[in-house]
C-alpha cells in the first residue's frame, strides 16, 4: 500500500502522516528521513527536533538524503518525510529522479509520502527554484497516480482526493 499527504508548509501533514501508518502498521515502522542535515542551519534544526521529539520511540530512524530506493525493503512499513526534502537533494547532487523514484514505488513496502504543494503559488524568478517547483509537481503527479489513497492537509484537516 502507498499514500500520500501532501499539503503546504506547517499545515500537518507530518502529523497525520505519522498517525496513519502507526495506525496500519503491525510492527514498529521506519521513519525515512531525508533531510540533508550538513547545513548547519539552526531553524531547520528546530524543525528536525520537533519530528524527533514527537515521533518518540514509535519509529526505528533511517537517515538517507538520497538512495531511498536502496533503503526501503519489500514487506516493511514506512514513512518518507519528506519528498520535499529528498527533491532539494536530488537537485544539489544532480541526480535524475525518474529511476529512483519508479523503483521506490514498484517495492512492495507499506509507504506513507509526505511532501509539501508548492505548486499553487507564483512562477519564482529564478532557474533553480522553478526547476524544484516543477520537479515538486511533477514527482507529486507520479506519487499520487501510484497511491491507494492520497490525502490533502490544511490547517491540520485532511481531505481525502484518492
Amino acid at each position: 500500500m502507498k499514500i500520500l499527504y501532501i499539503g503546504g508548509q506547517k499545515s500537518g501533514k507530518s502529523s497525520l502522516a505519522e498517525k496513519k501508518i502507526l495506525e496500519i502498521s503491525p510492527q514498529k515502522p521506519i521513519y525515512l528521513a531525508t533531510y540533508n542535515n550538513s547545513y548547519h542551519d539552526n531553524q531547520m534544526q528546530a524543525r528536525i527536533d520537533t519530528h524527533i521529539k514527537r515521533r518518540k520511540a514509535d519509529f526505528h530512524t533511517i537517515e538517507e538524503p538520497l538512495y531511498l530506493d536502496e533503503v526501503i525493503q519489500e514487506g516493511a512499513f514506512y514513512l518518507v518525510d519528506c519528498l520535499s526534502m529528498w527533491i532539494l537533494n536530488l537537485l544539489e547532487a544532480d541526480l535524475d529522479y525518474k529511476e529512483i523514484l519508479a523503483r521506490i514505488l514498484k517495492i512492495d513496502a507499506t509507504i506513507v509520502f509526505v511532501l509539501n504543494d508548492v505548486t499553487s503559488g507564483i512562477i519564482p524568478d529564478n532557474a533553480l527554484s522553478r526547476t524544484y517547483i516543477d520537479m515538486s509537481g511533477i514527482i507529486g503527479q507520479i506519487v499520487a497516480a501510484s497511491c491507494d489513497e492520497v490525502y490533502q492537509v490544511v490547517v491540520g484537516l485532511e481531505n481525502r482526493l484518492k
